[in-house]
């Protein structure tokens, strides 16, 4: 039994990721739910106030005006005064309707004028791109203790025709039940009661992570609606192996959860029945592939298959309201395929860093795409070695609360107690879910399928384990907040890459409010520029440095606790242009300024979980082309950091990024300490 700080998560202070404060007229301070019409101790998001929103996009400005500057541009004051006139022109004319318009849309709102209206549309479901990498994130466990070290490197297997093995299976039953008595607890009230602002968000958003799918469709997406507590499909988690598709029931008629043993016995019937299908010659059809293609391409090969059969539309059903996915590989990425092939040469170092890539490289996207449903809202991915990890779709919530909820699954090694003998018996409980196909369809799937290698390919993603210091260093000697101290890192680290600056984004939770999601931190700021130019400046001293390092990171702090309290920025930019009516001639030069969209182009994307003990790594995919996608894991003694950029960006590379965040930390701690330290430990240090 290992120890867990996953009930000890301050939410307050953990980012996720992926934009005075007057209420609106309509503003209460209670919500009410729509089940029990009683308060929910949240309160409403609030339209924040024009004039404060203006002043705060300007300030933000200022860095990017200052770069332009010193690039031969106009006097960032000038550029600046122009801005103020147009931002005044706005508060005063157009910009004051919509900021009307935006407090009838609360008004109009049963919890949430963003959320409610605007926040799924514009930041998931109307994009087109493929969910792979582009949109879905990712997190690879720790390896389980009781697990013999012989199957993490040489797995044993069911059968000659194929590489599952009995671990495997067993390490895929006990993480289901972790995650379904986590689920139960909470429904309970056993942990986060709902008596707490705190409880109340949380059970309400982990609700969206379970028995939810994202349903592709023409130019916007939606989400499927959740069963009835009494439907079948509600008690079932949904298995894929070797691309066919089953469902495990794992819940009783009365709503008890399985035990374990009979959770294992039942995935053994899936597997066994693989094995006799593989042994027999039958190849299956990658439906799921499809649903890691381009979205419109995808719903439109599903509205095919669904005109195909009635079978079908019986799948996709159970495929959307099952509780979760369960994804069983046949491969360990990165090791030798065939078990006469595993040599002691060949057999990668376990924990070693190009073994944790891969593993983490299976968890994004596995070799081929293959073997997963990509819209599913939360999928857990057990390799033949038993290396196991979580994908989720990013629609329903945000990466932080399905990570709470692993960490409770992953907290606790397989307990072999209450594992039944008799690994034979069949107890039933689960059941092919078959597809009717055509040539069509498995042309489509053969298209999908070579697209998605291409963007695995394109993929630069590894993991950096910094274990110089970490947290307990930077609150206790460097005496800074720590989120806040990395984000200046990496903002030296990009510099140092790029000898410029860009519009960095941070997510911030904003779970005080009723049904809300997140706000953006925008990282570069006109402090955090002059710190980085004095670290790189030969004639500044350490004194200079520390002072305009704790002057940074102090607007960080302040930026961060805005957005989290509804003081933000982005989302307000954002639901004012969206009341803007350009058919009724309504226009501003605020809008149609190229440094409006130059300010929002983050291509420095970031974002922060837990502590992350019992996580290998974790990632999502860089949102632009010469950019990085960076989520991190920050415990007392380690910083874990997940990097994404594309191998096809001549200006990216993730290992040179890898280094610059690894010597940025070390002349931090330098400039930090009060007797200056070297390291001469090798950039990826492992626990």
């Amino acid at each position: 039994m290992r120890t867990t700080l996953f009930h000890h998560v301050v939410l307050s202070t953990v980012k996720t990721r992926r934009p005075s404060v007057r209420m609106a007229p309509s503003g209460s301070l209670r919500a009410f739910s729509a089940s029990t019409d009683r308060p929910t101790l949240l309160p409403r998001l609030p339209v924040p106030e024009l004039h404060q929103t203006l002043s705060k996009y300007l300030q933000s400005l200022v860095p990017l005006l200052q770069e332009d500057e010193a690039q031969g541009g106009e006097s960032w004051r000038s550029a600046l005064q122009e801005r103020q006139q147009w931002a005044d022109e706005f508060e005063r004319g157009v910009g004051a309707k919509c900021q009307e318009r935006l407090y009838a849309l609360d008004k109009a709102s049963p919890r949430n004028w963003l959320d409610d209206n605007i926040w799924l549309k514009k930041a998931y479901h109307e994009w087109r791109s493929p969910l792979l990498i582009n949109s879905n994130w990712w997190l690879a466990f720790s390896n389980d203790d009781r697990i013999p070290e012989g199957v993490l490197r040489e797995p044993p297997s069911f059968s000659k025709h194929i590489d599952l093995n009995p671990w495997q299976v067993r390490r895929a039953a006990w993480l289901t039940y972790r995650h379904l008595e986590f689920k139960d607890n909470l429904a309970r009230q056993e942990i986060y009661s709902n008596t707490t602002r705190t409880g109340l968000w949380f059970q309400e958003t982990v609700a969206k992570t379970f028995s939810t799918c994202r349903i592709p469709q023409p130019h916007c997406d939606s989400l499927s609606t959740q069963p009835p507590r009494h439907s079948s499909n509600a008690r079932k988690i949904l298995v894929m192996v070797n691309d066919w598709t089953y469902t495990v029931e794992v819940y009783d008629e009365s709503q008890t959860l399985l035990s374990v043993d009979t959770i294992e016995r039942r995935l053994r019937g899936v597997v066994h029945d693989v094995v006799a299908r593989i042994e027999a010659g039958e190849v299956p059809v990658p439906v799921g592939i499809l649903s890691a293609d381009d979205r419109d391409r995808w719903s439109e090969n599903l509205q095919y298959i669904l005109s195909l059969s009635a079978t079908n539309q019986k799948s996709l059903e159970v495929v959307q309201q099952s509780i979760f996915a369960v994804s069983l590989d046949l491969h360990t990425l990165g090791f030798p395929s065939g078990r006469s092939a595993h040599t002691s040469h060949t057999l990668p170092v376990i924990d070693s860093p190009a073994e944790i890539d891969s593993h983490l490289h299976n968890i994004r996207s596995s070799v081929n795409a293959r073997n997963r449903w990509f819209d599913k809202a939360y999928t857990l991915i057990v390799e033949t070695n038993t290396r196991a990890g979580a994908m989720g779709e990013h629609s329903p919530c945000d990466a932080l609360v399905p990570s709470i909820v692993a960490d409770y699954a992953v907290v606790q090694s397989i307990n072999p107690a209450p594992f039944f003998v008799d690994h034979d018996l069949d107890a039933g409980g689960w059941e092919r879910l078959d597809w009717v196909t055509d040539a069509r369809i498995e042309a489509e799937c053969i298209a999908a399928e070579s697209r998605a290698k291409s963007l695995i390919a394109d993929s630069d993603d590894s993991v950096l384990w910094f274990s110089d210091y970490g947290v307990e260093w930077i609150t206790s000697i460097a005496r800074l907040a720590p989120d806040a101290y990395i984000q200046m890192a990496l903002q030296l680290a990009w510099y140092k890459l790029r000898g410029s600056f860009t519009a960095t984004y941070e997510t911030a939770l904003t779970r005080a409010f009723d049904k809300a999601r997140t706000e953006t931190i925008r990282t570069l700021t006109e402090d955090s520029r002059a710190w980085v130019l004095s670290m790189t400046d030969p004639f500044a001293s350490d004194t200079t440095r520390l002072a305009l390092l704790h002057r940074a990171v102090q607007t960080h702090t302040t930026l961060s606790r805005h957005a989290a309290t509804g003081r933000g920025i982005d989302r307000h930019l954002l639901g004012l242009q969206l009341m803007m009516r350009p058919d009724a001639g309504e226009r501003a030069a605020l809008f149609e300024d190229s440094l409006f969209e130059r300010s929002q182009e983050w291509k420095l994307s970031t974002s922060a979980l837990s502590a992350g003990k019992f996580f290998r790594g974790t990632g999502f995919g860089a949102p632009y082309h010469d950019g990085y996608g960076i989520n991190y894991l920050s415990g007392l003694d380690i910083i874990k950091f997940g990097i994404e950029s594309k191998h096809s960006c001549a200006e990216t590379s993730t290992a040179a990024f890898q280094r610059e965040i690894a010597s940025a930390l070390r002349e931090m701690r330098r400039v930090c300490s009060p007797e200056p330290t070297y390291s001469d430990a090798p950039i990826v240090a492992r626990l």
